[in-house]
C-alpha cells in the first residue's frame, strides 16, 4: 500500500481518446483530468450514502437502546450524527488538493492523504480503509444470509406455530448471496453503479418503514406491556453487572458502524459533475444522508424500544420479535437482502479499484491485467469484459462468504467493525487534513478543540471495540460450526 495508482489510472483515461485531443477537437465526455465525464450529482451521491449507511445497523438500533435507555441512547445516537457531518464536511474539502474548489483530483481516501499529510500515515489509512471495507463486505454477507434464511423460518413459523424449532443454517443462503455477487461484481466501476444504488436506497426505506410500522403497531396493541428505563437494562434483572457494562460498550460501537460512510466518500464524491464544485455538492449530499438517517435511527431505535422494552432482540426483523403478518416480514427481509446486495457493491468497489490500479502499475505491460474484450449485451449496450478483473473479483466474493461461514454472529461483528473504523477514518484523518489544509497554528484555540474532538472519539473507540471483543468471545463459546444455528 505504500504507493497508489494515481499517475497509471490517469493514463488509462487520457489513452482512450488521443485523436480527438491530437485534432484539438471539444472532448464533450472528457473530464479535465483526462477521465470519463463525471454525471454524478447531489441526487445520486445521496442515494450512495443512504445506501451505504441505512443498511444493517438500523436493525440493532433497538437492541442498542435497550442496553443503554431512554437517556443515552438518543444522546448517543444524536452525537454520532453530528460527528460524522462535521467531520465528512471536512474530508470533502480534501478532494482536490491542494484547495478544496480546484487543483489536483484525488481519486481514493489514501491518495487524499497522501496529498495532505503523506508519509506512514499514508500505510495507516490504507490498512484502516480497506481493512474495514472487507470487514463490512464480510459483515453483509452475514446480515443478507439471516435475512433470507428469517423468510424460511418465518412461513415455518406461520405453518408449525411459534414455538416450533424452525432450524436453518445460514449457509446455503451466503452461497446464493455470494453467486449474486460475483455476476454484480462484474459492473465495472462506481459510475456505473448509480441504478443499483438507487434500487438498494428504496429498499433500505421500505424495510425500515415495515420495521417502524410494526413497532408501533405493537406498541398501540391491547395488552402492551413492557418494561423500559432511563438507563435500560437492569443489573441484577436483566443482566449482570459486567454484562451490562459490555453490553452498553458494544451498542456505542453498533451505533458507529450504522454511520460508517466515511471509507467511500471520496469514491463517491469522484462520481460528480462539476460545476458546482465537487466539495459543494458533496456537503449538500452529506446532509441529506446523515439527516435522513439520523431520523430513521431515532424512529426504529426509540419505538422499536418501546415495544420490546429491555428485551429487544438483537435484530427485530430476523430475531423474530415479530411474528405476523408473516407475509410483511417476508417482503421486509427480501428488501434487506436486496438493500444489502447492492451496499455490497458500494463497499467493495474502491478494494476492486485499489487492487486492479496497483496491478496495472505494478505489470504495464501485461496483456492479460490490461487486455478488455467489447461484448455487445441486447438492451445494455457495449460490455468491456476483463478476464482478469472476473477472476479475482470472484476469488475475493468467494473468500469473504468463506469467512462469513466460520464466523457468522451479528452484533459483535457489527460493533467491531464500526469501533474499529470509525475513528481512524471518520475523525482523525479529516481532522488531522483540515488542520494541514488550512494551516492551523499550533495549540490555537481551533486547534486545541479539534484535537479534544479526536481523543474524545479514540477512547469512544477504544471502549467500544473492547465491548465488541468481549461479546464476539462469548458468541464464540457458545458456536457449534457446521450445524444450523441461529445469530440473530
Amino acid at each position: 500500500m505504500a504507493s497508489e495508482f494515481e499517475k497509471n489510472s490517469t493514463n488509462m483515461y487520457v489513452e482512450q481518446s488521443p485523436k480527438g485531443l491530437e485534432n484539438g477537437q471539444v472532448q464533450r465526455n472528457i473530464d479535465d483530468d483526462g477521465r470519463e465525464k463525471r454525471t454524478g450529482t447531489v441526487l445520486t451521491a445521496s442515494a450512495h450514502i443512504i445506501t451505504a449507511v441505512i443498511g444493517s445497523g438500523v436493525l440493532s438500533l433497538a437492541w442498542a437502546m435497550a442496553q443503554l435507555g431512554w437517556v443515552a441512547g438518543p444522546v448517543i445516537l444524536f452525537l454520532f450524527s453530528f460527528i460524522t457531518y462535521f467531520t465528512s464536511t471536512l474530508l470533502t474539502d480534501c478532494y482536490r488538493f491542494p484547495g478544496p474548489d480546484s487543483g489536483k483530483r484525488n481519486y481514493s481516501y489514501m491518495e487524499v492523504v497522501r496529498s495532505h499529510l503523506g508519509g506512514f500515515k499514508v500505510q495507516l489509512c490504507g490498512i484502516a480503509q480497506y481493512g474495514n471495507l472487507v470487514g463490512i463486505t464480510i459483515g453483509y454477507t452475514i446480515t443478507a444470509s439471516i435475512s433470507m434464511k428469517a423468510v424460511v423460518r418465518s412461513n415455518c413459523f406461520h405453518k408449525e406455530g411459534h414455538q416450533a424449532s424452525c432450524i436453518v443454517s445460514n449457509y446455503p443462503y451466503m452461497v446464493i448471496f455470494a453467486i449474486i455477487q460475483i455476476i454484480l461484481s462484474q459492473i465495472q466501476n462506481f459510475h456505473k453503479l448509480s441504478w443499483l444504488s438507487m434500487l438498494a436506497a428504496v429498499m433500505s426505506f421500505a424495510y425500515s418503514l415495515i420495521g417502524l410500522g410494526l413497532s408501533i403497531a405493537k406498541v398501540a396493541g391491547v395488552g402492551h406491556h413492557v418494561k423500559t428505563s432511563l438507563t435500560g437494562t437492569i443489573v441484577g434483572v436483566d443482566v449482570s453487572a459486567s454484562q451490562k457494562v459490555w453490553r452498553c460498550l458494544q451498542s456505542i460501537g453498533d451505533i458507529a458502524f450504522a454511520y460508517a460512510f466515511a471509507t467511500i466518500l471520496i469514491d463517491i464524491q469522484d462520481t460528480l459533475r462539476s460545476p458546482p464544485p465537487e466539495n459543494k455538492a458533496m456537503k449538500r449530499a452529506s446532509l441529506v444522508g446523515v439527516f435522513t438517517t439520523t431520523l430513521f435511527y431515532v424512529l426504529c431505535g426509540t419505538i422499536g424500544y418501546a415495544a420490546f422494552g429491555n428485551n429487544a432482540p438483537g435484530n427485530f426483523l430476523t430475531g423474530f420479535g415479530f411474528y405476523e403478518p408473516f407475509w410483511l416480514i417476508d417482503f421486509a427481509n427480501v428488501c434487506i437482502a436486496i438493500h444489502l446486495i447492492g451496499a455490497y457493491q458500494v463497499f467493495c468497489q474502491p478494494i476492486y479499484s485499489f487492487v486492479e490500479g496497483r496491478c496495472i502499475e505494478k505489470w504495464p505491460e501485461n496483456k492479460f491485467i490490461k487486455s478488455q474484450h467489447d461484448i455487445n449485451i441486447p438492451w445494455l449496450g457495449v460490455y468491456n469484459l476483463s478476464y482478469f478483473r472476473m477472476i479475482w473479483r470472484t476469488i475475493y466474493v468467494i473468500v469473504t462468504a468463506i469467512i462469513a461461514m466460520i464466523f457468522p454472529f451479528f452484533n459483535a461483528i457489527l460493533g467491531l467493525i464500526g469501533a474499529a473504523s470509525f475513528y481512524p477514518l471518520t475523525v482523525y484523518f479529516p481532522i488531522e487534513m483540515h488542520i494541514a489544509q488550512r494551516k492551523i497554528p499550533k495549540y490555537s484555540f481551533k486547534w486545541i478543540w479539534l484535537h479534544i474532538l479526536s481523543w474524545a472519539c479514540l477512547v469512544v473507540s477504544l471502549v467500544a471495540a473492547a465491548g465488541s471483543i468481549e461479546g464476539l468471545i462469548q458468541d464464540l463459546k457458545t458456536y457449534k460450526p457446521f450445524k444450523p444455528q441461529d445469530h440473530d
